[in-house]
């Protein structure tokens, strides 16, 4: 993979996070997100690679899609798989509240688990917790482990989860357990990858969430050192079937973060609004900065970018 790719990302998150952080707090979900997909399409159709969709939006958003089997790029440069979601957290997006981004990976041919859009259990953590977890432990001994890892007690640990009726037992869990909770409303792949950044205060990520969010979590987390564990849900024949389409025949592997992602990956992330990981997109007279995330597992190099853009000079993407 060309270190230069990685570089190249973060222009293109950048442009869709400059275009959908205009629908910030405007209630429009869906525009938000087809501002964001129309911005990395063009940015992607202007590298020099040769790209097909692996990993795109799901059903669910109702938008405009970077569709699975899409191809982007000039067609004359590298073969990559591409994961990506333009604007994860639409719905924080569109009610102005915290911790959503614009993110992408890339990977050589193969290099992406193939997830369907559909549920996945997910446990993560950072690199002083790798090879600690145990998605089919219970989270009171997952707790123990990180906090021995981690050589601190399990009240220090921070816990994010999903707000879903799903996790009450979880939570239940965990409060007795005695380690702190951040429950968030939408967008679990900025928390994932807050576990493995020091000084985040987020320590575990864990509960039910989008599968293809989950393959992009692991593609950050293998750059970082992290370790993650993860387990399609179905909820129907139907998604069993398309599961089986995408040539997934174990309904009950548990997918370590390896498998998830794997060979030399690349991955970056803006902040469209303000979270954890990343600040987000901030407008002023002529311009905007923006807050980014970038990295290569080759190298384990992790940059984060500020970057002041002038519209005077240089139109918004």
């Amino acid at each position: 993979m060309d270190r230069n790719l990685a570089l190249e990302l973060v222009r293109v998150t950048e442009a869709a996070a400059l275009a959908c952080g205009r629908w910030v707090g405007k209630g429009d979900k869906i525009a938000a997100d087809a501002a964001a997909t129309e911005a990395m399409r063009r940015m992607l159709d202007s590298m020099e690679i040769s790209g097909t969709v692996v990993i795109g939006e799901g059903e669910m958003d109702e938008a405009p899609m970077l569709y699975i089997g899409e191809k982007l790029g000039r067609g004359n440069g590298q073969e990559v798989d591409i994961a990506v979601d333009p604007l994860e957290g639409t719905n924080i997006c569109s009610k102005g509240l915290n911790g959503s981004i614009a993110t992408i990976a890339l990977a050589p041919g193969g290099g992406f688990l193939h997830a369907p859009d559909m549920y996945m259990e997910k446990i993560a953590v950072g690199p002083a917790a790798r090879d600690t977890i145990d998605i089919n432990a219970s989270p009171t001994i997952n707790l123990q482990r990180v906090a021995d890892a981690k050589n601190c007690y399990v009240e220090d640990l921070t816990v994010v989860i999903l707000d879903r009726p799903r996790h009450d037992k979880i939570v239940d869990e965990i409060r007795k357990a005695g380690a702190r909770i951040h429950l968030i409303t939408d967008g679990d792949v900025a928390p994932a990858i807050a576990t493995a950044v020091e000084g985040s205060g987020v320590d575990m990520l864990l509960g039910i969430g989008g599968a293809p969010e989950g393959v992009l979590a692991a593609a950050a987390l293998k750059c970082m050192g992290g370790d993650m564990q993860g387990r399609l849900v179905f909820m129907n024949n139907e998604e069993r079937d398309r599961a089986k389409g995408m040539g997934i025949t174990d309904f009950e592997k548990i997918y370590q973060c390896d498998e998830m992602a794997s060979g030399d990956v690349v991955f970056a992330a803006t902040g469209v609004t303000n979270g954890d990981l990343l600040r987000g997109t901030r407008y002023s007279s002529g311009g905007a900065e923006t807050h980014s995330i970038v990295m290569r597992s080759k190298t384990r190099t992790i940059r984060f970018i500020e970057t002041r853009h002038s519209f005077d000079f240089k139109p918004q993407y």
